[in-house]
């Protein structure tokens, strides 16, 4: 197994987290590579495991923190770790080393690029981005918010902790309507689905809907808000990681379409 940069050949894999088989990543429209085509300009870096037999399996991409969703400076930020782990498609890599490779990787591209740290956020429960793993490869919580833990491993002594950029704002209802407002950044294929689908569940009822869209690629319109990707029908946040199907979305629309009648 050895890491590599990313290269053109393997853009396509990367723009769909490699999984190329997946309905539901189908779904995610162009925006991840949109968002790439920005910001490989603005110190995006990528690498990928690759497997004995060529095979990717695995694959890592982090920035500056100032370019990131994340409050720091001098700094880089993981956006994300992915090691391929469904039967489908190329298979199972987890559990073979990739993971940390890749972040062994990271640690030593960013020192010689001037980092003084890197950093990743993490979830408390066991799923995607555990918290626990980054822990146990010496990372450090340097903020909490609900699930997420902010981690960081400082590389100098004059290293200052990164932060969450913390909600500032939310969206203005406009009564008499169902208020759906949504906040893409478009990194993230799952979050990019959630949108997706939002979009495709208001079509029927557009004269009942206020909709309003920011696009947080645009640093200041994330940092006004305090907001990266999510969505706002009324006054409910939905939970779009895993995205919620077509049909709850849907249904919450629905249902809010209802009582303004």
């Amino acid at each position: 197994m050895k890491v590599i940069d990313l290269t053109p050949e393997h853009e396509k894999q990367y723009f769909c987290c490699l999984e190329d088989w997946s309905d539901d990543i189908k779904e995610a429209g162009d925006h991840k590579a949109c968002w790439y085509n920005r910001m490989k300009d603005n110190g995006l870096r990528v690498k990928l495991a690759q497997d004995d037999n060529g095979v990717i399996g695995g694959m890592i991409q982090y920035m500056p923190v100032e370019n990131s969703f994340i409050e720091g400076k001098d700094l880089y930020v993981v956006l994300c770790i992915w090691i391929h782990g469904h039967k489908q498609g190329i298979g199972n890599f987890q559990k073979k080393g990739m993971g940390k490779a890749l972040l062994a990787a990271a640690e030593e591209d960013v020192k010689t690029l001037g980092a003084k740290g890197l950093a990743a956020w993490g979830l408390i429960i066991p799923v995607f981005m555990r918290a626990s793993w980054f822990k146990k490869h010496g990372y450090k919580v340097a903020d909490k918010d609900s699930l997420m833990r902010l981690l960081w491993k400082p590389f100098t002594k004059d290293a200052v902790p990164p932060a969450f950029i913390k909600l500032k704002k939310k969206p203005v209802l406009v009564p008499g309507k169902v208020n759906v407002n949504l906040f893409l950044n478009g990194w993230c294929p799952a979050q990019n689905v959630a949108y997706e689908r939002t979009k495709r569940a208001i079509e029927d009822f557009k004269d009942k809907i206020e909709l309003n869209e920011y696009h947080t690629i645009d640093k200041n319109i994330q940092k006004e808000w305090g907001i990266n990707d999510a969505i706002f029908i009324e006054k409910k946040q939905l939970w779009t990681g895993p995205p919620p199907s077509y049909n709850k979305i849907r249904k919450l629309i629905e249902r809010q379409v209802r009582r303004i009648s």
